[in-house]
């Protein structure tokens, strides 16, 4: 039995690419932002049948397929070293994290895949990181995670 996942923020694909190389995962959707990006996704991959919501903060979790595993992207250019870091505080993009929390806390999903970036364990001195963790926690998942070394 294949463990379905839903790809947030899922840009070109790259959680994806990974567990259909793996195997024994199966795609139930995606959410992408940016036409562009989801113009790739979509001629990448066999799409067809699949959910797709073009804004995270739009989902409705009664219309999402029971899932095993959120894997997302959420925008790091708030947290990382690369970008503006303006956190929590990037209402645009600083905030999505919590559109993951909120489907999680709904759909009960076992596992959830995150990413890390460069600067995001130490963005606002620990606190954006310490937040993440508590909401992690308080939705009743054990955490762990890789510093990322570039």
């Amino acid at each position: 039995m294949a463990i379905r996942f839903f790809d947030m923020f899922a840009g070109d694909g790259g959680f994806r690419s990974g567990l259909e190389a793996v195997g024994g995962f199966e795609c139930v959707g995606h959410c992408e932002i940016d036409k562009y990006a989801n113009q790739a996704y979509n001629a990448m991959y066999n799409t067809e049948g699949e959910v797709f919501y073009a804004d995270a903060r739009t989902i409705d979790p009664g219309t999402l397929l029971d899932i095993d595993l959120i894997c997302g992207g959420f925008p790091c250019q708030s947290f990382s070293i690369a970008g503006k870091r303006r956190g929590f505080a990037d209402d645009a993009r600083g905030t999505l994290f919590f559109e993951i929390a909120r489907l999680a806390a709904s759909k009960g999903p076992a596992f959830l895949l995150l990413e890390n970036v460069p600067g995001l364990l130490s963005h606002d001195q620990g606190r954006t990181f310490t937040t993440i963790l508590a909401t992690l926690d308080d939705l009743g998942y054990d955490v762990a995670w890789l510093r990322c070394m570039s």
